[in-house]
C-alpha cells in the first residue's frame, strides 16, 4: 500500500498504451476558481516531477477537491454532486512548494508519462489495472490504511496521533486468518503502521513480524511466505536511507525501485504460481482524478460517526487510487 497519489495522477496516461483503462486524454481540466464561470483553468498535464510538494488531503480538503467548495454545515447538506472540479482551487490556498516555477495549482494537475514510472509502465502491460478502486475514506493516511486490513477505521476521520498511539480495538483479517488456521506476516523497514491495530500488539503474534531486508528474499527464494503477506515501506527519509513510500515529497523513482524489487523477489520464488500481488495506494494525496467519487449506497462499516465538527458518517469513498493487480494468471492487458 504505497502513500498519497491519485489513479490520474500515477497511472491516467497508461490509457495511451491500453485504450480500455479509464485515464485521460489531455483535454482534461479544473478552474482556479469554482464560484467563477470565467476563471482560468488549469490543464491536466503529463509533466509530474519525482519530488512532488505535498498537496492538501485532509478530510476538508478533499471535500473541496470532490465537490468544489470549501467544507461548511451548510454545504455539506446541499448534498452537492462530486464534479471533481475543486483541486486547483484548493491548491491554490496551499504554501508553494519550495520550487516557485512549479505552483501548486500545475503539480496536483500533472501526471507521470509511461516512461517515467517505467515500472508501472511494464506491469500495466503485463498484467491487470483496476480503474475503479477508490480510496476507502475521503480523509488523510492512517484512517484508509486502517480499512486496508480491518475494512473499519473505527470512526478515524484523521491521523488523530493519541488515538493511534492507543491502538484502535477492531477486528482484522489477522486475526480472522488467525483463527481459522492460516499465517500471515508483515514485513517491515521501519516501525510497522500495522501496529495501530491494537490487536497486532499481543505477544503471540511478534513472530509474524518479519525486518523486511534480513527475510523478505530469503523467504521467497526458500517458498516459505506465509498465507497473507504485507509489505510496509519506509515511510520517512532516514539519514542517507530515503523513503520509498510515494508520499510527497519523497522521490517516485525509490517508489519504483521498491515495487520492482518486490515484484523481481515474488517472480523468483517457487511459490509464483499461487500467488496474487496487489499493489494500491491509501489515498490521492491531493492529486487531481477525473472519475467521480461514489457518494451514494456506501455502506458505513459499522455505523460509528466521526468527530467534530465534520461528523462523518462514512458513507462515501474517498479519490479514486492506482491499483495494479499480479498474478502468473492474469492474462496480460486486463
Amino acid at each position: 500500500v504505497q502513500e498519497n497519489r491519485s489513479f490520474d495522477h500515477m497511472l491516467g496516461w497508461m490509457k495511451s498504451l491500453n485504450p480500455e483503462i479509464d485515464g485521460v486524454t489531455g483535454s482534461e481540466s479544473n478552474p482556479i476558481s469554482t464560484s467563477d464561470s470565467n476563471s482560468n483553468r488549469v490543464q491536466f498535464n503529463d509533466q509530474s516531477i519525482y519530488v512532488d510538494p505535498d498537496p492538501g488531503h485532509s478530510i476538508q480538503d478533499i471535500y473541496e477537491q470532490i465537490f468544489g467548495e470549501p467544507w461548511s454545515e451548510a454545504s455539506a447538506a446541499k448534498k452537492l454532486p462530486p464534479k471533481m472540479e475543486g483541486f486547483a482551487q484548493n491548491a491554490a490556498r496551499q504554501e508553494k512548494p519550495k520550487d516557485a516555477t512549479v505552483p501548486m495549482t500545475e503539480a496536483v494537475m500533472n501526471g507521470f508519462k509511461p516512461d517515467s514510472v517505467p515500472i508501472y509502465k511494464e506491469l500495466v502491460k503485463e498484467f491487470a489495472v483496476c480503474d475503479r478502486w477508490f480510496a476507502s475514506v475521503p480523509a488523510s493516511t492512517q484512517p484508509n490504511r486502517l480499512y486496508v486490513h480491518s475494512a473499519t477505521s473505527h470512526g478515524l476521520s484523521s491521523n488523530d496521533t493519541n488515538k493511534l498511539i492507543g491502538g484502535l480495538p477492531q477486528k482484522t483479517i489477522f486475526d480472522s486468518l488467525d483463527e481459522n488456521g492460516f499465517n500471515f506476516g508483515i514485513y517491515y523497514q521501519q516501525p510497522p503502521s500495522t501496529l495501530f491495530y491494537r490487536s497486532l500488539r499481543k505477544l503471540k503474534y511478534i513472530d509474524n513480524f518479519h525486518e523486511y531486508g534480513l527475510t523478505f528474499k530469503k523467504h521467497c527464494e526458500e517458498g516459505k511466505l506465509p498465507n497473507y503477506v504485507v509489505i510496509e515501506q519506509r515511510f520517512f527519509d532516514l539519514l542517507s536511507i530515503p523513503g520509498n513510500d510515494d508520499h510527497p515529497s519523497h522521490d517516485v523513482g525509490e517508489g519504483q525501485k521498491f515495487v520492482k524489487e518486490v515484484y523481481e523477489a515474488l517472480r523468483g520464488s517457487p511459490q509464483w504460481n499461487e500467488m496474487l500481488f496487489v499493489i494500491t495506494y491509501d489515498e490521492h494525496g491531493g492529486f487531481y482524478d477525473h472519475v467521480p467519487t461514489p457518494v451514494d449506497g456506501v455502506p458505513s462499516p459499522d455505523d460509528i460517526v466521526g468527530p467534530e465538527p465534520f461528523k462523518f458518517k462514512f458513507d462515501r469513498l474517498g479519490v479514486r487510487v492506482p491499483t495494479i493487480f499480479i498474478s502468473p494468471w492474469i492474462e496480460p492487458g486486463k
